[in-house]
């Protein structure tokens, strides 16, 4: 009979990359521990009843990247999984603005003539170009896609079978016809806004598609790279479909539920208010964890779920690691630069241009007026404060999901842009200005929203600094680090060890810190697990 603190994987942290990696190897037959630090699974992509009655997807919201055959490996929607989809992205004016130039709503659906005809309005040109647009996008991320669902190549070995995978990526840029790669550098190397000026004439449509560039980042709609980022947010699929975004059922959080559940099925042991103190080293090898209430586990491999600075800066410590390395890792960039503001309300607010509920609230909305605007919110950034006007992506999941809230009443969540987490003065001024942060999402709403305020029954507000605190993600970075081109695919987080092992004999990494990055994907967490169960180590 097996120690009960004996396992063959012990899981540090349950977000939906562990749980992800845990239920592939526990459906390998492997007896594996899971430890979460807080109350409650999910890590980022939690739901909370943080006011009686309303369930908050506190930090993720919308889900997109969720890798379909972990959806059909592990029977998902027989854990209690259901996407429900997004059905529309509208960019609302203020009372000057709608008499200016209006708004703009574009469906989610095949409908592909109204949205040419609402393009239109503000451009002849653009609404023509925009189905090219999509094409063309579509088959970048179909080129991408496959970097995506493989491990990291290591383009050092002479390995056949890793010389193969990079002949079968050089095969898929040959099978690129000059265009497509002339494009698919661009997209490498330019920011997100001088890609879409290529493309298209109205500021209308460009700026709140150019703000796919720039979520999670520290970098302005203008810096170079975050086309690549834009690439990466195109590639959502709900049932293959790409470019499609949709709500959880009951939440964010019941993703990664329904993840657990699968892990549980397959016989994972699942610990929650569950935090591990450090990693146990014995002769330079990982054998263990020492969780903080003092608990001794051992187990042949220990897979950190936790970003790499809190992973090998914390868990670790540097003095146990190779010199070279531990500078590496402190270069790995994290610089949060987001906040969520989560909204009970007693009713549905009004947009002044469009008044009413209807199509335009079943999707996301976007505070995206202007290119100028968005690189202006960025400048402020820059210099070590929050944005006055930012980028405000907002939905209403209750109208989608009337589970989350009270009947009548409704959810508003807003992800925020900028919010970076080195205040001047320093992060440890977050609490300080919180209030004044969430004041600002809420009077910019209220200018395309009037009445908007009076139906305000309870405010959360999070800063990056409260995303550290309460849910370990270092520097408050929503991915684990920023998707910059020098720390992606071989490169994440570090030159030599981004395929999901460290320098730590039996401690590997299966969260958004490793390839392919950031989002609801689960891709980490099921790589980390194959190459796992590939190398024998478990």
């Amino acid at each position: 009979m097996a120690q009960s603190n004996q396992f063959d994987a012990i899981i540090i942290g349950g977000g939906h990359n562990g749980l992800t990696c845990a239920a592939y190897l526990a459906r390998a037959g492997k007896r594996v521990k899971v430890l979460e630090k807080r109350h409650v699974l999910g890590g980022a992509a939690v739901t909370e009843e943080v006011y009686p009655g309303f369930k908050y997807s506190v930090c993720s919201y919308v889900v997109s990247l969720l890798r379909p055959q972990i959806i059909r490996d592990l029977d998902l929607p027989r854990h209690g999984l259901e996407i429900l989809p997004l059905e529309s992205s509208f960019v609302p004016a203020t009372e000057q603005n709608f008499r200016e130039k209006g708004h703009v709503g574009l469906n989610r659906g095949p409908d592909g003539d109204e949205n040419r005809r609402e393009i239109a309005r503000f451009s002849k040109r653009d609404a023509e170009v925009y189905p090219q647009f999509s094409k063309a996008m579509g088959r970048m991320a179909r080129f991408v896609k496959p970097i995506i669902d493989m491990v990291a190549p290591d383009p050092t070995s002479f390995s056949p079978f890793e010389l193969g995978k990079l002949k079968g990526l050089g095969d898929k840029v040959r099978g690129m016809t000059d265009r497509e790669l002339m494009r698919f550098v661009k997209m490498m190397t330019m920011s997100s806004a001088d890609f879409l000026d290529e493309w298209f004439e109205s500021d209308t449509l460009k700026a709140p598609m150019a703000v796919s560039g720039i979520i999670g980042t520290y970098l302005g709609v203008r810096s170079p790279g975050t086309a690549y980022v834009l690439l990466h947010h195109y590639m959502g699929e709900i049932d293959g479909a790409f470019r499609a975004w949709g709500f959880s059922r009951g939440g964010t959080g019941g993703i990664s539920l329904s993840i657990a559940s699968a892990a549980t099925a397959y016989g994972a042991d699942i610990e929650t208010s569950a935090g591990v103190e450090k990693v146990l080293l014995k002769n330079g090898k990982a054998v263990g964890v020492v969780t903080q209430d003092g608990r001794e586990l051992y187990a042949k491999a220990i897979v950190s779920g936790v970003d790499p600075h809190r992973t090998f800066l914390g868990l670790v410590g540097q003095d146990h690691l190779p010199s070279e390395f531990v500078a590496d890792v402190r270069r790995y960039r994290m610089r949060g630069s987001s906040g969520k503001v989560n909204v009970a309300l007693d009713a549905l607010p009004e947009f002044i241009c469009r008044p009413g509920d209807g199509l335009h609230m079943r999707g996301d909305v976007a505070i995206a007026p202007s290119i100028a605007y968005l690189e202006e919110a960025y400048d402020e950034a820059k210099y070590g404060w929050f944005s006055r006007r930012p980028y405000i992506n907002v939905v209403f999941p209750s109208l989608t999901d009337p589970s989350v809230a009270p009947p009548g009443k409704h959810i508003m969540s807003c992800f925020v842009q900028y919010a970076p987490y080195a205040l001047n003065g320093g992060a440890s001024e977050w609490p300080k200005h919180r209030e004044a942060f969430g004041d600002t999402v809420i009077d910019t709403l209220a200018e395309y929203m009037p009445d908007l305020k009076s139906k305000i029954l309870h405010r959360q507000t999070l800063t990056p600094w409260d995303l550290e605190q309460e849910f370990g993600l270092t520097e408050g970075n929503i991915f684990h680090g920023e998707l910059s081109l020098e720390q992606l695919f071989f490169q994440r987080p570090v030159a030599g060890w981004a395929r999901y092992q460290t320098p730590i004999d039996n401690l590997w990494m299966c969260a958004s810190g490793t390839h392919p990055g950031g989002g609801i994907m689960g891709a980490p967490g099921q790589l980390a697990a194959m190459r796992l169960l590939k190398e024998r180590a478990v």
